[in-house]
């Protein structure tokens, strides 16, 4: 049995890349139902963000599964393996473990300690196990990992400083402007990454906020909460006249602002300086109106590159978090470990259970008229002799794994008993 992560994130693969294989909602039953017809797999959860695209299963044949998954992301992504596999890591056994806590626990995001990836894991272990695609390994590894993202929040001071995403846009705003007071804000998009957005908006000054979504009442609802305006989405182009900033985060699969209009548009506000940031993947802002002059574009990669004391602070605390992410890693092998063990066992037991049951037949057989008793006497003395046998055996067989040793010395011992 492999367990394996398989996948590409904003550290291997360009936000080009990404967007391509970036699944919805709607997609990932399908894809679920793709990953475990492949043969010898037989658990799998999907999880799909703007920062990473990465499959956790549970498979008999590691390059048997692992070719599979890569054949469905180069299937869904129209790219060919030669393209795909330079940016795609593949992670096994304990470095899958490890690697499943990190992400959980946000160790491994763009912005580290963020919040929101722990909701979007627990929401693709939703829908792999109401899809009926999760089984022992993936239940208990994910219940786990929510556990230990709990005790790293709770532990360190990795969700005490404000660094988001959103909040690393906003910073990249001040940058441009300098100061937000008096600028006016379109929010493309009514989703938890856009509310965040214009929250520390809000905070840094900014005056108006317009909200824009493709259902309206999405936009009413969190212009209502944040004292802002909502308008129809296909007031977006008019809109563009007026405003300073725009935070594009929505799923959308196509651009929703293309060059050809950006240039009127550009013209019209006689060159005004308008900021973009597009933090939707697949993104949404055609890359080419970068080119127009007092036209500033960033997309979720370009985040990485702003930089401040809080994230230096979480960075301290996610050392420390490397620390409750090694025990629970070893805690949850060692369960791994032991439920591989027990087929061995139980066979090993039922062998000799067989063995005991048919000696004692006959023995019974040989004697004259043997009472109760003596049928107690010997079935108890029986059960005693097996029991004696086999405890030493099954407790080294459990040793072997408690000290990590290849397990040589279990097949060794299924071809002496046949079992």
């Amino acid at each position: 049995m492999k367990l394996l992560a398989v996948g590409l994130n904003h550290k291997t693969a360009p936000v080009e890349l990404r967007e391509k294989l970036s699944f919805t909602d709607e997609q990932v039953p399908s894809i679920l139902k793709e990953i475990l017809a492949v043969a010898g797999l037989t658990e799998a959860i999907v999880l799909s963000t703007c920062n990473r695209i990465e499959f956790y299963t549970v498979s008999e044949d590691r390059d048997t599964a692992v070719d599979g998954m890569v054949a469905i992301l180069c299937k869904f992504g129209s790219i060919d393996t030669a393209s795909l596999m330079p940016y795609l890591y593949i992670h096994e056994d304990r470095d899958a473990v490890t690697h499943v806590f990190r992400v959980a626990s946000s160790l491994d995001s763009m912005v580290i300690g963020e919040a929101q990836i722990l909701g979007q894991t627990k929401d693709a272990y939703k829908t792999a196990s109401y899809h009926s695609a999760t089984g022992p390994i993936l239940n208990r590894l994910m219940h786990r990992a929510f556990g230990v993202a709990k005790k790293v929040r709770t532990f360190t001071t990795i969700g005490l400083y404000t660094v988001s995403v959103s909040s690393v846009a906003v910073e990249l705003a001040k940058k441009i402007f300098g100061r937000l007071n008096g600028k006016n804000v379109l929010m493309m998009g009514a989703g938890e990454m856009a509310e965040d957005a214009a929250k520390y908006l809000k905070d840094a000054g900014a005056t108006k906020l317009i909200v824009l979504s493709r259902t309206y009442a999405h936009a009413a609802d969190l212009a209502g909460r944040l004292k802002g305006a909502a308008v129809e989405f296909d007031e977006l182009y008019d809109q563009l006249m007026d405003v300073d900033i725009v935070i594009c985060s929505t799923s959308a699969d196509h651009y929703l602002i293309t060059n050809d209009r950006m240039a009127k548009i550009v013209k019209a506000r006689q060159y005004k300086p308008l900021f973009f940031i597009d933090i939707s993947v697949p993104r949404n802002i055609e890359p080419s109106i970068a080119s127009f002059e007092g036209v500033f574009l960033f997309d979720i990669d370009d985040l990485k590159g702003v930089t401040s004391q809080n994230m230096k602070e979480r960075e301290k605390a996610a050392s420390e978090a490397g620390r409750f992410i090694e025990e629970e890693v070893s805690k949850f092998l060692n369960w791994v470990g032991e439920l591989s063990l027990v087929p061995t066992i139980v066979s090993l037991k039922e062998k000799f259970e067989a063995i005991r049951q048919q000696e004692l037949k006959e023995a019974l057989a040989k004697c004259d008229n043997p009472t109760e008793k003596d049928r107690e006497i010997l079935d108890a003395m029986s059960r005693g002799i097996i029991n004696k046998i086999l405890h030493e055996p099954i407790t080294e067989i459990k040793n072997v794994h408690a000290r990590g040793e290849v397990l040589k010395d279990i097949t060794l011992l299924k071809k002496i008993f046949k079992i």
